[in-house]
């Protein structure tokens, strides 16, 4: 509480910021906000009297630097609390182009404001109460989106319909600790009923069963949001780059039949039935010929290493090989699909794999039963609207389970018949991580990592 209070006195002065993307373009928008947004304007704007105006307005006039007119502009003004940041807050709409929204910027930086920080608007309205953490995960959400899913998610999470679950759900394990509370220092009151340990059970299953359905949602959330991390592994010539081919519909990677064409890494992002795969195709992994197949394949290892989906190829017209076995031992432990591709050739595999997809990469036959596996393995079903208010991102999936395992704690001392006041230390603690999600608690690193991820002006 002391930091918030340290923050929000330091952020009362007056910030200013271009928020669109610097570059020829039809308009611009240079963004001020603080106490003296409007008396700022007022020293560069010529138009109607801006301090007599009222809010969500707006105004033609010519911003001008002196005798010297800048540019022609409309300006939009927001009276404070009813801005984003809840403070003062005024939108310049000048001409496209690099050079006069800078201009515009300092000319308004001379007279008294400052450059804003990366994210800063939206860490404001933050601190001034108009969202929540959640909230401001989700302007960045909104900003990166790369599918309908994940722009629906953005936007349940900007409407706040998360934090409201999760504010319910801390409201529910506080009147659990109240309770508790109660027998502890007012024992003698005969109308409250007395929890033991049996009687608090019931209450912590039921937080944990609840809390256990939101993180099932979690990781679809996650998915959606992120996407997948997804390496193409498989010896030299197998058409490890034929799929990446036949997937993104271009032709991204060289395909030859000369083995060991791919010497390095290419990588590339695909929209998949709503979930994002950042590709990798790497060198074929064998003992290489030289130098720089050498570096390919030590890349390729450490794709591998670091990959959430593997889509391991075999070559259908060909016999396994030694190669072939050690990396399907290699990629046991990982989540992966076994892919045999040239299926429009004989085949001289010689093995039989059930759980294998079975396809042709230059004929494009059944890649759609590979992208229908490969969605079935990372959503769990087909995802509702309804759904997308339960799902989270990485950082709120790992409180959401850091509190789950207090309440697996509190309910392992309630089953060894703790005392009540033991089981209520671990529901404070999964009340104050719940908390962390919301930003209802935080420390000062969790505020200067999450905004520090805006871009400036936002």
């Amino acid at each position: 509480m002391v930091y918030l209070i340290q923050v929000i006195t330091m952020k009362k002065d007056t910030i200013a910021a271009i928020a669109t993307a610097l570059g020829e373009s039809a308009i611009n928008v240079v963004r001020l906000s603080g106490d003296d947004a409007f008396e700022i304007l007022s020293l560069v704007f010529e138009g109607p009297d801006i301090k007599a105006l009222p809010t969500h307005t707006v105004h033609y006039g010519h911003i001008v630097d002196g005798a010297v007119t800048i540019d022609e502009v409309l300006v939009t003004l927001f009276r404070a609390p009813s801005s984003f940041t809840r403070e003062h807050m005024v939108e310049i709409g000048c001409h496209g182009g690099t050079f006069v929204a800078r201009k515009i910027l300092e000319l308004l930086l001379s007279k008294g404001a400052r450059l804003a920080e990366p994210g800063e608007f939206t860490e404001r309205a933050f601190l001034n109460g108009r969202i929540d953490l959640t909230q401001a995960e989700s302007v960045l959400d909104i900003i990166e989106a790369r599918t309908d899913l994940s722009l629906k998610l953005a936007n349940q999470g900007l409407r706040g319909v998360l934090r409201d679950k999760i504010r319910d759900f801390r409201r529910r394990l506080l009147d659990v600790v109240a309770h508790i509370e109660v027998n502890i220092d007012y024992p003698e009151y005969d109308d409250v009923e007395e929890l033991t340990d049996e009687l608090v059970l019931p209450k912590v299953v039921a937080l944990k069963d609840a809390l256990d359905t939101l993180l099932s949602k979690a990781e679809d959330g996650k998915v959606i949001r992120d996407g997948v991390k997804t390496a193409i592994i498989g010896k030299p010539n197998v058409g490890k780059s034929s799929l990446l081919n036949t997937l993104l519909g271009e032709e991204r990677a060289i395909v030859t039949d000369i083995q060991g064409t791919t010497r390095d890494t290419v990588e590339a992002s695909l929209n998949m039935g709503g979930v994002v795969l950042h590709l990798i195709d790497t060198a074929g992994i064998r003992e290489a010929a030289d130098a720089v197949e050498r570096i390919g394949v030590e890349r390729a290892k450490n794709a591998l290493a670091s990959a959430e989906l593997v889509l391991f190829v075999l070559d259908n017209s060909a016999p396994l090989t030694a190669e072939d076995d050690a990396l399907l031992t290699l990629t046991k432990d990982k989540k992966r699909i076994v892919i045999i591709n040239k299926i429009d050739l004989e085949s001289k595999i010689g093995r039989e794999f059930d759980d294998a997809v079975y396809i042709s990469a230059l004929t494009k036959a059944n890649i759609e039963t590979l992208e229908s596996r490969i969605k079935s393995m990372f959503l769990s079903g087909d995802v509702k609207q309804d759904d997308l208010a339960t799902l989270a991102n990485a950082r709120q999936i790992g409180l959401l389970k850091q509190a789950a395992q207090h309440l697996a704690d509190a309910e392992q001392s309630a089953r060894n018949k703790m005392p009540v006041d033991i089981i209520e230390i671990d529901l404070k603690n999964a009340w104050e991580t719940l908390g962390e999600i919301t930003g209802d608690t935080h420390g000062s690193d969790l505020l200067d990592e999450l905004f520090s991820k805006f871009c400036l002006g936002k």
